[in-house]
């Protein structure tokens, strides 16, 4: 897409709020927005790529007008129409196959990346160049690299960006049962001393679902659906035969795809432990794995994997449920466990008079209105993204691993080739 076009785009943007503020002037509020709605003029428009299970249960309740659907499996798009049109009331959008069309529409502002994570970094790259703002599911990418370059699309392109989780800002934070922002105030307020350990564990409320998201060696070549574009499917994935075990719901079990549990759940879970820990801008300085050798194709299983920081805080991520009794958090003033509902009153007292932790822009739609940066949005989700990845990387090589936050480079040569991965023709970055 050219330089051109995006100037287009933003010219169009600003003429259309030019448009919305003379509307305003002119028209009175309750004639524009009646009972209470919003007002047509302030109505966002959405399109979405990817018609799986996380746009059925997430992406189409998500505040904005339909405009557009697309999915490269017919049966899958003609199943999220039906509950679009039938259960969320939408009547004026149109369905595609190739997410290309979606992008290329003018009238679209938010496009809403709902795909395998192979996918994420191409499209999100494609609609900064297309001036569209990004709602992204998570993992924000599936390699560094891929990160790295979403990261660049969006801030050349002036766009605003989300990844599609909410711990660090909203809602009871697993098995903490309190929300993130108390956890935080507790820390930054050395609470718990310094340097801190972190371990995520069943045994603290967070499950990997490893065995779930493993994959099956040696996959058999089968007959491609009719309904299904595979080809499409795997996009700039490596050229493998089809089997059903590869695409939908169980994808996260192949390494050209996702990164089996840790891929899954990492940023959920890691996301939210930067935000608490004040990592946001940095990665840790090691990765420790403790894994059988994997297999060439699928993910398998890991027992440990622990992140070091520069400054001593680690992360202990337990696969195999072998740390019962642990503490969600531990430093050498105090430690917090898995909540119960009196811990959290408790909490809730002992943090209430301590000093807030700055405050965070958690509407969306307001941020892109606004042009202002998401809680959680490219820079700080590159930095979870990389951590998770870093995990997957140590993973799939079965390997320790030193990084630096500055280079963004293993010290080692072969982790350092699955941080830009080739893509397949046509599809590049």
């Amino acid at each position: 897409m050219s330089s051109s076009h995006f100037t287009r785009s933003t010219r169009r943007q600003a003429i259309k709020s030019l448009a919305t503020l003379a509307t305003i002037q002119i028209v009175p509020s309750h004639v524009l927005g009646k009972n209470g709605q919003t007002p047509p003029s302030e109505v966002l428009t959405k399109g979405i790529i990817g018609c799986g299970n996380i746009s059925r249960s997430q992406h189409l309740s998500m505040p904005g007008k339909l405009l557009a659907l697309c999915d490269c499996d017919s049966q899958h798009l003609a199943e999220v129409t039906k509950i679009a049109r039938e259960k969320k009331g939408e009547k004026d959008f149109t369905g595609y196959s190739d997410w290309r069309e979606l992008i290329a529409r003018d009238d679209i502002d938010i496009v809403h990346i709902a795909t395998p994570p192979h996918w994420h970094g191409k499209m999100a790259v494609e609609a900064a160049k297309a001036g569209k703002d990004i709602w992204c599911e998570k993992p924000m990418a599936r390699t560094i690299g891929e990160a790295m370059a979403m990261v660049k699309a969006v801030e050349k392109h002036g766009r605003i960006f989300r990844v599609n989780t909410w711990f660090r800002f909203q809602g009871g934070f697993y098995g903490m049962g309190a929300p993130v922002s108390m956890i935080k105030k507790a820390v930054m307020n050395d609470m718990l001393g310094w340097p801190l350990k972190v371990t995520v564990s069943k045994h603290t409320g967070f499950g990997w679902k490893l065995g779930m998201w493993s994959g099956t060696p040696g996959l058999k070549p089968e007959s491609v659906p009719a309904h299904l574009d595979y080809d499409m499917w795997l996009g700039p994935a490596p050229k493998k035969p089809y089997n059903h075990l590869r695409v939908h719901d169980r994808f996260r079990g192949y390494w050209d795809y996702d990164g089996g549990g840790l891929g899954d759940m990492g940023q959920h879970y890691l996301d939210p432990i930067q935000y608490i820990l004040g990592k946001d801008g940095e990665a840790p300085v090691s990765v420790e794995i403790d894994a059988d050798p994997q297999d060439k194709e699928a993910v398998g299983k890991w027992r440990r994997i622990e992140f070091t920081y520069a400054d001593g805080c680690k992360i202990v991520c337990d696969g195999n449920d072998s740390l019962e009794g642990a503490a969600f958090i531990q430093g050498p003033k105090g430690k917090m466990m898995k909540r119960l509902q009196s811990d959290i009153v408790d909490l809730v007292k002992k943090v209430k008079d301590l000093p807030e932790p700055p405050e965070q822009n958690t509407d969306f739609h307001q941020c892109v209105r606004e042009r202002k940066k998401f809680a959680l949005n490219e820079q700080n989700a590159f930095w979870s993204s990389t951590m998770v990845n870093m995990g997957i990387t140590a993973h799939r090589l079965n390997k320790n691993l030193q990084f630096n936050s500055k280079t963004l480079k293993f010290d080692d040569e072969q982790a350092n080739g699955l941080i830009n991965q080739p893509m397949r023709e046509p599809w590049q970055i």
